[in-house]
C-alpha cells in the first residue's frame, strides 16, 4: 500500500517544483548558502502541497481516469489504493506542506494558499471551461516561479515572469494535444472539455505561443535592463539552447505523440534532458561566475 500512495503521490511531477529555484539562479545567488536552504524549503512545501492536489484530483476523476487507457493504471483508479488512505494521506500532506511554508515566510506562504486553491478550483470546475483550462495549468508554473522569488526575498523581473507564462502556456497546450491523439474520438469521455478543441485549433495556438516564447526570450538576453542588472551581455549565448530545447519539444509532439507528462518527456528524451542540462549550467555560469 506504501508503495502505491508514493505512486499517488507522482513523484515523476516534482520536477515541475523545479521552477521555485529560477528566481535563485536569476537573481545571482546560487552560491548563497541561506538563500539556496530556503528555495529547498520552497520546493519541499511545494512538493507536499502538489502531491496532495493530484490526490485530491484522483478521488474526484476515478471514474473519468478508468477511461483512459494511461491514467487508468494510477493506484486509485486501477483499485489498487483504497480511497480511505488517500484520504488519510491528505490530512498528512496539506498540514505539512502549509508548515514548512511558514517556516520560510508570510508572502510564500499565502502564494502557495493561491496554488492550493486555484488547484482545488481547477479540478473541481475550472477545467470544464475552455481556454481558461490551459491558462490555469500556465498558472501553476508561474506562481512556482513567484513564490520561488518570495521565498528568497528578491525582485522578480517581469521579463522572468513573461518567458514563465508563455513556456507555461506551451506546456499546457502539448498537453492538451497530446490527449485529443491519443484518445481519438473517445476523447470527450475521459474529459468533456476536450470536445471543444482540435489538433488544427491548438496547432494554431501552440504557434502563436511557441513564436511569443522565443521571441520574448530573446529579446530578454538583450534588454537593457538585463544588462544593466547582471553586467553582462552574455546571457545571448543561452538562447540556442532554447530554440533547440523548443524545437525538440514540438519535433516531440508532432513526430513521436508525446505532450502527455512533460515532466516525464524531459526525463525520458535525453537530447532534450541535455539541451535543457545545458543551459541551465550556461545560464548559471555566465550570471554568477564572471
Amino acid at each position: 500500500m506504501l508503495k502505491e500512495l508514493f505512486r499517488a503521490l507522482r513523484p515523476q511531477q516534482w520536477i515541475k517544483n523545479l521552477f521555485v529555484f529560477a528566481p535563485l539562479i536569476f537573481s545571482q545567488n546560487i552560491l548563497n548558502r541561506a538563500l539556496v536552504f530556503r528555495a529547498g524549503l520552497a520546493f519541499v512545501s511545494f512538493c507536499l502541497i502538489s502531491s496532495a492536489v493530484y490526490l485530491i484530483n484522483d478521488l474526484r476523476d476515478i471514474e473519468e481516469d478508468r477511461q483512459h487507457p494511461v491514467k487508468s493504471q494510477r493506484p486509485l483508479a486501477s483499485g489498487r489504493l483504497k480511497k480511505s488512505a488517500a484520504v488519510a494521506a491528505l490530512a498528512v500532506l496539506v498540514p505539512a506542506g502549509f508548515l514548512v511554508a511558514l517556516l520560510i515566510n508570510r508572502p510564500f506562504t499565502l502564494v502557495a494558499l493561491g496554488y492550493f486553491v486555484l488547484q482545488i478550483a481547477y479540478t473541481l470546475w475550472l477545467k470544464h471551461v475552455v481556454i481558461l483550462d490551459i491558462f490555469v495549468v500556465a498558472a501553476g508554473f508561474l506562481l512556482r516561479v513567484v513564490a520561488g522569488g518570495l521565498a528568497i526575498s528578491v525582485y522578480l523581473s517581469s521579463w522572468l515572469l513573461l518567458c514563465t507564462a508563455l513556456l507555461a502556456l506551451f506546456l499546457a497546450m502539448g498537453k492538451r494535444r497530446h490527449e485529443l491523439v491519443l484518445m481519438e474520438g473517445q476523447a470527450s469521455n475521459h474529459r468533456p472539455i476536450l470536445k471543444e478543441y482540435s489538433t488544427y485549433l491548438l496547432d494554431q495556438m501552440i504557434s502563436v505561443v511557441t513564436a511569443s516564447t522565443l521571441i520574448a526570450y530573446c529579446l530578454y538576453t538583450i534588454s537593457e535592463e538585463t544588462i544593466s542588472k547582471f553586467g553582462t551581455r552574455n546571457l545571448i549565448f543561452t538562447v540556442p539552447f532554447v530554440l533547440y530545447g523548443i524545437f525538440r519539444y514540438l519535433y516531440l509532439i508532432h513526430q513521436k505523440t508525446g505532450g502527455g507528462t512533460p515532466e516525464s518527456l524531459i526525463i525520458r528524451d535525453r537530447p532534450l534532458l541535455i539541451a535543457i542540462v545545458l543551459w541551465i549550467g550556461v545560464a548559471a555560469a555566465v550570471l554568477n561566475f564572471r
